[in-house]
């Protein structure tokens, strides 16, 4: 018989200057480890830029398990070859401090000996197991989406803002062009005016 133990979703926000590492043990061979992250905001509210952040995994004996560069958000999973510390180190090539949205959870699957006969448990056992796995997905899901949302929240923020500077620096220019258009047509008419008169 197989049932499945998910543990709770370990969620942590962080700021990043240049590097960043974050543990979490997986306790058994053959974990499923969730991952997600989300570059939610930039330290800088006149500066938008599409690059992200690097982020590489290794195991506890060292080895490299994912690797990827220049994300402003992903969403991934694998299975882990050995039991132990689990390292995921992020890299900030941007000269800009980042808040990090970062996400991890273990699913564990335990193998239970049947003592009872009855045919009957294996089904809800079964259905057990997958309901909880549809709902940690729904968990994971919802949290990588208000990860999202709120960092797309910002960038429109920032955006808008930008906008209404331009508009307001254009019109302030218009302005201008137009006080200096009037400026030297005046000036251009009076020195005809005087030149009539002699």
């Amino acid at each position: 018989m197989v049932f499945s133990s998910l543990q709770a979703v370990s969620g942590i926000r962080f700021v990043i200057d240049r590097e960043e590492c974050v543990s979490h043990n997986v306790e058994y061979d053959g974990d499923t480890v969730h991952v997600s992250f989300v570059v939610v905001k930039y330290n800088s509210t006149w500066r938008y830029s599409p690059e992200g952040v690097d982020l590489v995994v290794k195991g506890p004996v060292g080895n490299q398990i994912q690797d990827f560069h220049d994300k402003t958000s992903e969403k991934f999973e694998f299975v882990a070859q050995t039991k132990g510390l689990h390292r995921f180190c992020f890299t900030n090539k941007s000269p800009y401090h980042e808040t990090i949205d970062f996400d991890v959870h273990v699913g564990h699957f335990t193998y239970y000996e049947q003592h009872a006969k009855d045919e009957h448990f294996n089904p809800l056992m079964e259905q057990i197991e997958k309901l909880q796995d549809a709902l940690f997905n729904i968990q994971f899901e919802q949290h990588w989406l208000r990860a999202q949302t709120e960092r797309q929240s910002i960038v429109n923020d920032a955006m808008s803002r930008r906008a209404i500077h331009k508009a307001v620096f254009e019109s302030v220019a218009l302005i201008g062009a137009c006080v200096l258009q009037v400026y030297l047509l005046r000036r251009l008419f009076n020195r005809k005016l005087g030149i009539s008169r002699v």
